[in-house]
Parts: C-alpha cells; sequence; structure tokens
C-alpha cells in the first residue's frame, strides 16, 4: 500500500445497503475517507439516510447483468453483501447466478478485488441449503478473475440481524420455551462491531486477498446459551425445555407467531441451526492480529444500546418509512426489537409553525385530544411511584434538551424541524414520542409523529398490544389536533411565507 489517503487510492462500490451491515458499512468508510459509491435496486429506498449527499448512488440489479458494468465502472474494491432470504425454494439458485453476474462485471470493469461476507459451516457436512448457498455463492464469485476475501460468519449480534433478532424476540417474549434439539448446537456468535472491523480492515490488508477467513467472537457456545445469556443481559428469567421432536416447518410457525420474522424466511434459518457454525482455523488471526472479538455478553450490550434516542432517530426509525415511495398516513411495524407506530399529516403552513404547535404540547396546555385520559394515565402512575403529570412544563411555548414535559424529558429538540421526548412514566419498557416538521416543495409541511417502544419481556409485549387500541385513537386525534393548531400560529399560512 502507498502512503496516499483512502480518499485517494479507493473507490469503493457497497451492495446491500439496504441491509443492517451495509448501511453501517457506508458510515464508517465515509468517516475513514474513502469514496463510495452504492449500489440499489430502488433509489427511493435510500431516502432518509444521513449519508445520502456523501455518495454516489446508482441503480442497479444483480439479476439485470446489463445494469452491473456502469454500476462497478472505475470502481477498486467492491463488497457484495447481497442474499435472498425470501422468495420461494431456488432462492440459491438466483443466489449463485447473481454473483456470477457480479463478478462478471466486475472483470470486465478491472475490479481489483471483490470482498464477501459468507456463511461459516463445515464444507463437508451435511449444510442445509442456506448455509450452502452463502458458500456456494463464494465459490461463484471466485470463478472471476478478480481476487476474493470471503469471510464467513456465523451468528451476527446486532440490532438487525435475522438470527440475532429471532433469539431476541423468543426470549423477550416466551418466559417457558419448548425448544428443539438444535438449541444444544454450538456456535461462535461475533458481535456486528468485530464484524465490521473485519470488513473494513480487509481493505488495508492486501495479504486477505484469495482468502476464506473464518471469523468468530470469543467464545464457543450453544443457542441454549445465547438465549439465557441474553436474558441475563436483559434481567429476566428464562427457562428453556428440551423435546425430541419439533420439525424446522413447526419451529418456522412458532417463530411467525411469536415474533415478527414471517415462516419463509424463519424456516431456512431454522434448518440451519442443526449445523455447527465454529471457526476451524487461525486465519483471521494472522491476518488481522490487532483485532481481537469480544465476548457474547459484551455484543449484546453493545446491541441494546441501540435503544438509546440518539440511535432510535439516526439508526432506522425516518428509513422505516420513508423506503416507501407512497407513505401512507399510518404505519404501524416492528424494527430491532421496537414497536413503531407512527402518523403523517401534510398541513399547508410553515415548518416554523407546526414547531410551535408540536413544542407546546403539554403543561397547562395539555395534549389536544383525549386529555383526560392522559389525566388519568399520570394519575395511575402516581399510584405506582412514577412522576404522573404534576411536573407541568418550564415555559409555556419553549422546550430546551433536558426540560421536563409531564411525565416526558425533552430529549433533543431542532429548531423548526423536530422534538423528540423520552418517558419518565412507569412502563415495562422503554419509550418514546418524537414529532417532526419537514417542508415540502409547494410550500407545506409534513408532520411526523412517531410513537416508539422497546418492551422489556412478555408483560412488556401485552402492554403495548393491551393499550394499542386507546393508543390509536389518541394518537390519531393528536396528529389531526396539531395540524389544526399550525394553522393558528402567527406564522400558520404557508401561503404567507
Amino acid at each position: 500500500m502507498n502512503s496516499a489517503s483512502p480518499s485517494e487510492t479507493q473507490y469503493v462500490l457497497i451492495t446491500g445497503v439496504t441491509g443492517y451491515i451495509g448501511g453501517r458499512l457506508v458510515s464508517l468508510l465515509l468517516a475513514m475517507g474513502y469514496r463510495v459509491r452504492v449500489m440499489v435496486r430502488d433509489p427511493m429506498r435510500l431516502q432518509g439516510r444521513s449519508w445520502l449527499a456523501q455518495v454516489d448512488v446508482v441503480q442497479a440489479d444483480v439479476l439485470q447483468p446489463e445494469m452491473l458494468d456502469a454500476a462497478l465502472a472505475n470502481i477498486d474494491v467492491a463488497y457484495y453483501l447481497i442474499h435472498s432470504m425470501r422468495g420461494g425454494e431456488h432462492f440459491h439458485e438466483r443466489d449463485i447466478r447473481a454473483a456470477r453476474n457480479f463478478g462478471g462485471a466486475a472483470e470486465r470493469q478491472r475490479v481489483k478485488r471483490i470482498i464477501y461476507l459468507g456463511g461459516l459451516g463445515d464444507e463437508a457436512a451435511e449444510l442445509s441449503p442456506h448455509l450452502r448457498s452463502r458458500q456456494q455463492t463464494g465459490e461463484a464469485l471466485r470463478e472471476c478473475a478478480v481476487p476474493i476475501t470471503e469471510f464467513r460468519a456465523g451468528v451476527i449480534v446486532g440490532s438487525g440481524s435475522l438470527s440475532f433478532e429471532m433469539i431476541r424476540y423468543l426470549t423477550e417474549r416466551v418466559p417457558i420455551m419448548i425448544c428443539p434439539r438444535w438449541v444444544f448446537t454450538r456456535i461462535q456468535p461475533i458481535g456486528i462491531r468485530d464484524t465490521l472491523n473485519y470488513l473494513v480492515s480487509a481493505l488495508k490488508t492486501p495479504e486477505s486477498a484469495g482468502q476464506i477467513i473464518q471469523i468468530g467472537g470469543a467464545e464457543t457456545m450453544t443457542y441454549r446459551d445465547m438465549m439465557l445469556g441474553y436474558a441475563s443481559v436483559r434481567g429476566l428469567r428464562r427457562y428453556l425445555i428440551p423435546v425430541p421432536v419439533l420439525t424446522p416447518y413447526l419451529s418456522s410457525y412458532w417463530v411467525h407467531w411469536v415474533t415478527p420474522i414471517p415462516s419463509d424466511i424463519a424456516r431456512p434459518l431454522i434448518e440451519g441451526l442443526r449445523n455447527e457454525v465454529v471457526v476451524s482455523d487461525d486465519t483471521a488471526r494472522r491476518l488481522f492480529p490487532n483485532i481481537r472479538p469480544g465476548t457474547f455478553a459484551a455484543a449484546v450490550s453493545q446491541a441494546l444500546d441501540k435503544l438509546n434516542a440518539s440511535a432510535v432517530e439516526t439508526s432506522w426509525a425516518d428509513a422505516l418509512v420513508s423506503s416507501r415511495p407512497n407513505k401512507p398516513p399510518a404505519v404501524l411495524s416492528t424494527h430491532e426489537g421496537m414497536f413503531l407506530e407512527q402518523r403523517q399529516e401534510v398541513v399547508q403552513a410553515a415548518p416554523s409553525a407546526v414547531f410551535q404547535a408540536f413544542t407546546s404540547l403539554g403543561g397547562r396546555n395539555g395534549w389536544l385530544y383525549f386529555n383526560w385520559a392522559w389525566h388519568l394515565r399520570g394519575l395511575l402512575d402516581r399510584l405506582v411511584g412514577g412522576v404522573g403529570l404534576r411536573r407541568g412544563r418550564r415555559h409555556p411555548t419553549e422546550v430546551r434538551v433536558g426540560d421536563a414535559l409531564d411525565f416526558w424529558r425533552v430529549e433533543a429538540v431542532e429548531a423548526d424541524r423536530l422534538m423528540r421526548l423520552r418517558a419518565e412514566m412507569k412502563v415495562p419498557g422503554l419509550a418514546w414520542l418524537q414529532f417532526k416538521a419537514e417542508p415540502l416543495e409547494d410550500g407545506g409541511t409534513r408532520l411526523t409523529q412517531s410513537a416508539f417502544f422497546a418492551p422489556k419481556g412478555l408483560f412488556g409485549l401485552l402492554y403495548w398490544y393491551g393499550l394499542y387500541p386507546l393508543h390509536s385513537l389518541i394518537f390519531s386525534g393528536m396528529v389531526r389536533k396539531l395540524a389544526q393548531r399550525s394553522l393558528e400560529q402567527p406564522n400558520g399560512n404557508a401561503q404567507d411565507m
């Protein structure tokens, strides 16, 4: 490697940027000074990403080879982070065809290297179709003349990893779980930060070209150990009862009903849980001696740190809804262990007027809709030792970070744009309420009201679903009242701006 800066020497293409790993990788490489191009099938899905203005965006599909040459033109290193999980029994055939298309275009465009993240598993064993496909994808990439760096990982511990999300949801929601034999399968989970560290470090390690590199965390454990370890970090008591017969088909439907993961995605994952995924050579340690993967408990703690307020805003909240070209007025979804309930109204008022309307909520101003229900919730909170509504607000119209707002705490304020409140009432989990004002081309404003809830244990889940009908009624009415209140502000008429 020469002494030039990354931005002068390497132009990097990242695929799979709408996924958790790809999206995180973009931010890391930009921070390190690399020039970055992202390839995506639908550029609309990138709306709301904080790094969007800093990258080149190219629209392409790996199953349409005629689109790939332009995407790979002038690229030095390409990250291949594409893998199918959904779409029928022949997903592995599409994966191989896609990898060959990508490798062929990379060869034609004289790309210097492809970095691929595949799956761990003994090649000589009877691997599940899912794991076999991950390894065959690497083989298909190696058919081209471009040197390939293939990392192989098992369960990646981080918000957004399907395997970890499935374990997280099951552990959170089921106090006593009947488990099949796969809970005793040995695995070597790795934290998302360590995974990203390997992917980034490969750019500065030319010796990794042409290598298959197995990566894992500091511990070898079982899925049972993972579930109980997660429960320990979360302060939950869980009991696992293994049974000799529980087919992948039945298990996938159990996962379908207990977690947000659909059965057709859960089934290939569960089929792969019978295979041990343990590092069997020291290539990673020899090539990357400075990377020392952490423990499972440390990785879980880091993943749970995503539940702090800054992560709610910057990690996924905006992208979850803005990835839809036609934004609906209401969205109810779950992501990374959180529930999201979001509503939108288009207001013919300036963003400053909308901002003034939602920053005036609470205290003597009230909550605009079903105010009696807010007072009842405050009374119930006081009865169980909470703060209730007695704190009011510091100023009738102004807010600043750290202010108490009834039983909320102001956690973020951006002038004429955003206010985020963190719940301090007694709830079985963590909760936020966020308001955002976004200017529109016609002079109006899109008002977005988002409620986030990260439940703790089964009671947290029951709390969310039990109160959802009432929350839905209150929040629907409140966003409409906020839109009306915006028009009543001194600067409320957008036509006067």
